[in-house]
């Protein structure tokens, strides 16, 4: 009697500990999104604490509108293990690990499908592993957020010609930069907490970014005209902090990057039909919408010859550049 007595004693405080465990070990990481409610960012993040929550005991919690920081501080707070993850534009990444510029050379990227095959395939596997090397942060999902269109307050713009004496704000990226001095035009590099205040100023005339940050943001209010340009198909990648992620058990772990892959797939999926709505809300809002003419002939030109070869080295080789082109069926340079 009195050894079954001790066995069931011990069975009781075996399971008082295990619930005490995990009462302890339950978290609530902190992400930082850099846009504000309604855009492919938060989409990201929600459908992400979605699965994580669906699957294990922990939960996230978005802070919208770079309450923690600008994008460039979170990458610099997740590296050093303060902050648990970040949504962020990847061009905000490239400082840290300059590789992930691929991404970002003008017209590399032209359709959703080329997105998804660079960052799911093995270069960008390989980003992945170059970005925790170099800036101590894991990439564990990305979100689709489309081109990064053109919107300003002057005048349609349909040639280079109409780009003349245009203020353009572009974030600190020097790919993004000197892809505008291509064009023939200074750019004003701004943080992105500041724009819409520049934009309703008028320092800045015109800025770019996908349909549904345009919408998000409300730049309907502080801008009149966008044109369809598709230099830049805009990645905004969820990053985790390699030393919060390493600190987890490998169920948590094998759960975060689940859950990641989850909200990648889902980003691509409802892409395509949110920016058929956005569109039509937009024009419905008094945003006028036009394309290039000539099929942006001129603007790939100026922009693949001239802005390419300055990052073949940064990114990691020209051999890099083809090795992309080669997985997208396109001719190497």
């Amino acid at each position: 009697m009195s050894n079954n007595n001790n066995i069931a004693k011990a069975l009781i405080l075996a399971a008082s500990l295990i619930l005490a465990t995990n009462t302890v070990s339950a978290k609530n990481y902190k992400i930082a999104v850099g846009d504000g409610a309604g855009g492919t960012q938060e989409a990201l993040g929600k459908k992400f604490i979605e699965e994580l929550s669906a699957n294990t005991k922990h939960s996230a919690k978005l802070f919208l509108n770079g309450q923690l920081g600008s994008e460039q501080d979170t990458v610099n707070d997740a590296s050093i293990g303060t902050l648990d993850f970040s949504i962020l534009a990847i061009n905000n990444v490239t400082p840290f690990s300059p590789s992930v510029g691929l991404l970002t050379l003008p017209y590399m990227i032209q359709s959703l499908d080329d997105a998804v095959a660079l960052t799911q395939g093995d270069i960008g596997k390989q980003l992945i592993e170059n970005t925790k090397r170099d800036a101590g942060v894991r990439i564990i999902g990305w979100a689709y957020s489309g081109f990064r269109v053109l919107s300003n307050s002057k005048r349609p713009i349909e040639t280079l010609d109409d780009l003349k004496g245009m203020v353009i704000r572009v974030p600190k990226n020097e790919i993004m930069i000197e892809t505008y001095k291509s064009w023939g035009i200074n750019p004003t590099p701004m943080a992105w907490s500041e724009t819409f205040t520049g934009l309703q100023q008028g320092v800045i005339d015109g800025q770019d970014n996908p349909y549904i940050t345009i919408y998000a943001m409300k730049f309907d209010e502080v801008q009149k005209y966008i044109t369809n340009v598709r230099y830049l198909f805009s990645i905004e990648p969820l990053i985790v902090s390699e030393s919060v992620f390493q600190d987890q058990n490998k169920a948590t772990q094998a759960a975060i990057i689940a859950a990641g892959k989850a909200a990648t797939a889902y980003s691509a999926k409802s892409l395509v039909a949110s920016e058929i709505k956005i569109k039509a809300e937009l024009i419905k809002r008094g945003m006028e919408i036009t394309d290039p003419a000539n099929g942006e002939v001129e603007w790939i030109k100026k922009a693949t010859d001239a802005v390419w070869p300055q990052f073949y080295e940064s990114i990691g080789g020209k051999a890099k550049v083809n090795h992309a082109l080669s997985a997208l069926g396109r001719d190497k340079v």
